[in-house]
């Protein structure tokens, strides 16, 4: 559905993007992460025809980046593109038109889309008077209006709490399992986790790892990850240094990387003679991941073997 290759766009002496090459397949659901300033926004402002690349070449739907390959892109921003003050369909009749859908064509597509977020109650609503969730949902389905092939979603549920999140995820899952392909931005790293079936980390303008989640936890050499809470940190990272175990901070927390899951009695043993607060066992996740490869991609990291 969508490729990348060697992609580069500067601003005046600073580069933004550096050789970036990405593909996402049909029907996929593909997270692009990264932290701020990595070049995720420039990416999506070239991909919308807003930005012209320096160097480089895109295929949307196996055509080459053009005006025309606009209608086959919806974009759902960060910021909600609505009209408080019209009701949910008046707002989709606004942008439908803006589309270049005609007016009976608009009439379908509203109530289509309103029903595809899940809104088809809420037709002569006010948006002001809809929930911040059912407000992020009317933004998805003024993406919809025009019937892409390729959704952009760029933070789709940032400052909403977890029970709306739920819903927009639904939503996603639901969009992907009809068909649509999507390209999802986030900082939430379970929220990528949970959704995507590929993920890509985007730092200094260049995809520096990329694949599924599987693929990804081969670039940590650890099973399990033991997160520890104790008054002696330098006695606790002693004894799990002699172990064999890796040492890593996450938000002040003591961790240690496990080459092999053990039981817990055997982990206690190990940090015997340590005053043990709390013990925590979890899987390699996502956020393990990110930080090593975001910070340390540099250093001596096993290489995934990506396909």
């Amino acid at each position: 559905m969508l490729k990348i290759n060697n992609l580069t766009k500067a601003y005046g002496q600073r580069p933004v993007l550096q050789g970036l090459d990405l593909w996402i397949d049909t029907g996929e659901i593909y997270g692009l992460l990264g932290p701020n300033g990595a070049g995720k926004t420039t990416t999506i402002n070239i991909l919308c025809n807003l930005l012209q690349a320096d160097d480089g070449a895109i295929e949307i739907a196996a055509s080459p980046l053009s005006e025309a390959t606009k209608k086959i892109i919806g974009v759902a921003p960060q910021e909600n593109l609505l009209y408080k003050t019209l009701t949910c369909a008046e707002n989709l009749r606004f942008y439908g038109r803006i589309y270049g859908l005609s007016k009976q064509d608009c009439q379908v597509q509203i109530g289509a889309c309103l029903e595809a977020v899940g809104l088809g109650d809420r037709h002569g609503a006010p948006v002001e008077t809809l929930s911040g969730g059912m407000q992020r949902r009317m933004n998805i389905a003024i993406a919809l209006m025009h019937r892409p092939q390729l959704l952009i979603l760029d933070e789709p549920t940032t400052g909403l709490d977890i029970e709306t999140r739920y819903e927009i995820w639904q939503l996603i899952q639901r969009l992907r399992d009809e068909g649509m392909t999507i390209l999802l931005t986030t900082h939430l790293l379970d929220e990528a986790q949970r959704l995507c079936q590929r993920i890509g980390i985007l730092k200094g303008g260049q995809i520096i790892a990329e694949g599924t989640l599987p693929e990804l936890r081969q670039r940590i050499p650890a099973k399990e990850v033991v997160l520890l809470q104790t008054t002696d940190r330098e006695g606790a990272i002693a004894k799990g240094t002699a172990a064999g175990f890796t040492q890593r901070d996450y938000g002040g927390d003591l961790a240690f990387w496990l080459p092999e899951a053990l039981e817990l009695s055997d982990i206690l043993d190990i940090f015997q003679g340590i005053p043990i607060d709390s013990i925590a066992r979890q899987g390699v996740q996502l956020e393990h991941i990110y930080v090593e490869i975001t910070q340390n991609h540099q250093q001596a990291v096993p290489e995934a073997q990506m396909s």
